[in-house]
């Protein structure tokens, strides 16, 4: 299927059925993306934009995973952050936008924000979710094998909840993804989004989906990269011998 649309996409533009402004032909958009790429500019943009995705998804993956392992351990600091965290969590990372320049100005840090808040929230529920949904048996047991606190936080309870963390995780990369797009759109002169705006301006479509189709290919290896980690990290948890 993907081969005959990919055909019957070809044919209607040479067959001149439709602005190649408004719809380019296949073999236009992988001309400008072989162009792209061997100006230099395609991997100078896709490092930038990746480079923003792992500083961002660091800062708000490593402030969500122990606020919210200390969240679904405690139910006193969950009650009094939980409030806060659920008036905050609806709010998506653009409309923190103009905060952020007036915050920030422009360059890397608003659009690390961005990536920041979108990363963050994802990870923060899936951790505590994952340490108040662990089997009551563990914990009954590993107190009848006299576990302390310590002990039981960390040899029953982190190891329950990481299938749940590793959810979250993977989830909140895809949101940095999608919010770095967005947020180079807006602060930064450089990165995939950037060009798709400029791209934008002077009515580039070719360009534009040539740059929609490097974001598509670059979040499909994200994804399957978390996904061969999950596996390799939760063997012993779905019985997988390798």
């Amino acid at each position: 299927m993907p081969l005959l649309l990919l055909v019957f996409w070809e044919a209607v533009c040479r067959a001149g059925m439709v602005s190649p402004i408004m719809l380019p032909s296949p073999t236009a958009i992988v001309l400008k993306w072989g162009e792209w790429l061997l100006s230099g500019e395609l991997l100078i943009d896709v490092v930038g934009s990746m480079g923003r995705v792992v500083g961002g998804f660091l800062i708000g993956a490593g402030l969500a995973l122990p606020l919210g392992l200390f969240m679904g351990a405690s139910p006193r600091i969950y009650e009094y952050c939980n409030p806060i965290i659920q008036v905050l969590r609806p709010i998506p990372p653009i409309a923190w936008i103009p905060m952020s320049i007036l915050w920030f100005g422009l360059g890397n840090p608003p659009a690390i924000f961005l990536i920041s808040l979108g990363a963050f929230f994802p990870v923060l529920m899936n951790t505590i979710a994952g340490v108040q949904n662990v089997d009551s048996i563990y914990l009954r047991a590993s107190l009848n094998l006299g576990a302390g606190k310590g002990i039981m936080f960390r040899r029953v309870i982190l190891p329950a909840a990481t299938p749940y963390i590793l959810a979250g995780v993977r989830i909140g990369i895809g949101t940095a993804f999608i919010v770095v797009i967005v947020s180079e759109m807006i602060a930064v002169n450089n990165g995939l989004g950037y060009r798709i705006l400029e791209a934008r301006e002077f009515m580039w479509s070719d360009k534009i989906i040539a740059g929609m189709i490097t974001i598509g290919l670059l979040g499909l290896a994200i994804d399957q990269l978390m996904n061969r980690l999950n596996n390799y990290l939760l063997r012993w948890h779905r019985g997988l011998d390798s």
